[in-house]
């Protein structure tokens, strides 16, 4: 009997993987390409979290385009590898690293005011740091939660810091890198961000919340900067098999990175819609969300302008937003 049962989980497991592999060549033919050849010469790009992955592939093309990119990281050494590396691919000196910690509102703060005191233009705030957190509940120093924090709560602030700068080099592009995770929104609670009222929903459904921010931010944000020349854009660059998935749980880890790794888009292609959100004529829109290098929709509730107003104003708290650092 144990021999019949053996063959059939067998052949179910082959079955599996067939799945897999014609599914992954499926979803690999419908990815976009970023097709702009547009020269970023004299172009300021700040890009958060770009040591590694999407980032590190960003920060690669536009260096390659001409442009002074600011590598904004939390960790310095692994940062600097990935410098020289660019600096010697593309030739490009004006590549730099910079300390960022967008899960620490100290360290936003110090960050963009030394870029205020330092930079004269900024064309281009690629908001692309993020993790998939903990499997336990986990608070910053200043008692967010981790996820929310490093995800949605450092861009917004980061963002909110910067807006004047972005005014005066407009036009000017923010590119919110969110996820279609977003649209994984059920028992989303405004009033519930830092995850205290209720049980810990868990890492995934944690981090799913963050995306669906990074969008409400976007269609909130889009509000405000109308008539100013700044556009901005939110976009989910697909599944991509980067180490965001070692940075996580450990169910993350060994439930989703074997799968995803046999279908997901490398991190040079899942790179190609921020690149064409960053610099292509046809991204010169205003609140869009895009995939695959295309405008698509975002789900409904991200679309409510309700709960974006109050996901902004509820950020406002969280982070203890100065008034001079109000520049909308």
């Amino acid at each position: 009997m144990w021999q019949v049962l053996l063959y059939i989980t067998g052949c179910l497991v082959v079955m599996l993987g067939l799945l897999v592999v014609v599914k992954g060549w499926q979803y690999r033919q419908g990815f976009g390409w970023c097709t702009s050849q547009a020269s970023m010469e004299g172009k300021v790009v700040l890009i958060t979290g770009a040591s590694a992955g999407l980032g590190k592939e960003t920060a690669l093309d536009l260096a390659r385009r001409g442009a002074r990119v600011i590598m904004a990281c939390r960790n310095l050494q692994k940062a600097t590898k990935v410098l020289e590396e660019i600096r010697e691919a593309t030739g490009n000196n004006l590549v730099e690293v910079q300390l960022l910690d967008t899960s620490s509102m100290a360290s936003v703060r110090k960050f963009a005011n030394n870029f205020l005191k330092n930079e004269k233009r900024l064309d281009v705030l690629i908001l692309n740091a993020g993790i998939i957190g903990p499997s336990k509940l986990t608070f910053t120093d200043e008692d967010n939660e981790i996820t929310i924090a490093t995800n949605h709560l450092g861009h917004f602030l980061l963002t909110n810091i910067l807006l004047d700068l972005m005014k005066k080099s407009s036009p000017s592009r923010i590119v919110v890198v969110a996820s279609l995770a977003h649209a994984f929104d059920e028992g989303f609670d405004i009033d519930n961000l830092n995850m205290k009222k209720n049980p810990y929903p868990g890492s995934l459904k944690t981090y799913s919340y963050s995306k669906l921010c990074n969008v409400l931010f976007t269609k909130q944000l889009t509000r405000y900067l109308e008539g100013t020349g700044i556009s901005c854009n939110a976009l989910c660059p697909g599944v991509v098999g980067t180490e965001i998935f070692f940075k996580g749980s450990w169910n993350i880890l060994w439930l989703f990175y074997g799968a995803v790794s046999k279908f997901s888009k490398t991190p040079l292609e899942g790179a190609q819609t921020i690149i064409h959100v960053a610099v292509s004529e046809e991204a010169e829109t205003k609140g869009e969300f895009y995939d695959n290098c295309k405008v698509t929709d975002s789900s409904p509730l991200s679309n409510d302008l309700v709960l974006a107003r109050k996901l902004w104003e509820k950020s406002e708290y969280l982070v203890d937003l100065k008034p001079e650092e109000r520049h909308y």
